[in-house]
């Protein structure tokens, strides 16, 4: 059987990003569209130990399953097949798209036309359909909601902010907020929720891209995709694009030698950015990763992503905020707030959501046993703590090489500083 070459690339993200799990799921998706369900299962299996509550892994699991016992239908003669994306929705292959780069995406679009339709509302963003590639929102957060983390918060107001509110002070001294801002940093610790709320700083857009929406299995389909987001994304300017994992979609061209139709995204995304090329006036790109070392180093240029920004774990406030934001609509008492931030120095804030979830199961299966609702103690946290240790022992020892031995330029100068500050060096 023939490699298919999506699956090649994706399978080649994953390898330098395993822990990327909607790019795992649109892989056994893939696998389990061209037959192979043995793979298909051997990917579920890992996804579900990343996580076990996935309920679309679960049934990725059992199709698979049941594909290997013989229950599954063999597929039609035209070989179409229905996919259900990484975030949930269907695309239908048929034989329009079976044509490759023969087939005009940008024609199609003109007959088809851009229908924009509200999605939902709820009382922290308003969010919007966009085609048929991502999400925008409206967020109503600003950088008052993120807890602590002044630095990140000055160098945000330095690099993009600051230019953007004051055009003409910026026009004098020979800057301006185009080309890109890289957050970069530890897992979980809140990237995507401080570019959400610079968005709701500016009063912008916020248009959330993960891989998935972009990698497509149709030869020429990722590049169509990469296009059609900056489109909508100046449409609908000002705008905060956001690229989320943006290592895995620009991974260095150099370590993607076999994998022809992964570069050519890349390139695509290179000349989508390319200040020369293309009118992204008061769209703001912004990147987020945790492999900033992965990233092709012609995306870092001047007009790309030229500006770097570290979003590292969360200092006492922060810690603090994070507590409280994941506690808030459980029952409490006697909750010390500064005491148990004091107790998770080096946590990251997806190990603080775990830390609150554990405590309040804890709590819970006490009031399974005795019948009576009590709320969460700091015994259940201090029991939480004790079984839960900081997941990013193993990023730190990645960025410690990094500095050490490929910092050449500087690129890393401000990460050195801090892991000398934590004595990580």
């Amino acid at each position: 059987m023939t490699d298919d070459p999506v699956i090649t690339n994706l399978l080649t993200v994953l390898d330098a990003n395993p822990e990327l799990l909607p790019v795992r799921l649109s892989v056994i998706e893939l696998l389990a569209a061209n037959g192979r369900h043995a793979e298909a299962l051997a990917h579920c299996a890992t996804a579900l130990a990343q996580d076990p509550s996935n309920g679309q892994v679960a049934a990725l699991l059992q199709r698979s399953t049941a594909a290997l016992a013989g229950a599954v239908t063999a597929p039609d003669q035209s070989g179409t097949a229905a996919l259900a994306s990484a975030d949930g929705r269907e695309s239908q292959g048929n034989g329009r798209e079976s044509q490759g780069n023969d087939y005009d995406w940008d024609a199609a679009e003109q007959q088809i036309g851009n229908i924009i339709q509200p999605a939902f509302v709820n009382d922290k963003t308003e969010v919007y359909v966009e085609g048929d590639v991502g999400l925008f929102e409206k967020p109503k957060l600003t950088l008052a909601d993120v807890g602590g983390m002044e630095h990140v918060k000055a160098q945000l107001e330095l690099s993009l902010l600051g230019p953007v509110r004051n055009p003409e002070l910026a026009k004098a001294f020979g800057t301006s907020a185009r080309g890109g801002l890289l957050l970069y940093g530890p897992p979980g610790c809140g990237k995507t929720f401080v570019a959400a709320a610079v968005a709701g700083e500016l009063g912008a857009n916020f248009y959330a891209i993960e891989i998935a929406d972009i990698l497509n299995w149709y030869t020429g389909r990722s590049e169509y995709n990469l296009k059609q987001v900056f489109r909508n994304a100046r449409r609908k300017a000002p705008c905060v694009l956001f690229f989320d994992e943006i290592d895995a979609l620009g991974h260095k061209r150099s370590h993607l030698s076999g994998s022809s139709s992964l570069r050519s995204t890349v390139n695509q995304l290179l000349t989508e950015m390319d200040s020369m090329t293309s009118d992204n006036e008061g769209v703001y790109i912004i990147g987020a990763t945790n492999h900033p070392w992965d990233v092709d180093v012609a995306l870092r240029r001047p007009g790309r992503f030229d500006r770097m920004v570290l979003v590292a774990l969360p200092d006492p406030e922060a810690r603090i905020s994070i507590l409280r934001h994941h506690l808030k609509d459980r029952p409490i008492e006697g909750i010390d707030l500064p005491a148990v931030a004091a107790r998770t120095e080096g946590f990251s804030g997806a190990d603080l959501a775990q830390i609150c979830k554990s405590a309040t199961q804890l709590a819970m299966a006490d009031s399974i046993r005795t019948g009576t609702v009590r709320p969460v103690r700091m015994d259940d946290i201090a029991a939480a703590l004790s079984q839960t240790r900081p997941s990013t022992g193993a990023w730190f020892e990645s960025a410690r090489n990094v500095v050490e031995f490929a910092n050449n330029d500087g690129s890393y100068d401000e990460l050195a500083a801090y892991m000398r500050a934590r004595k990580d060096r």
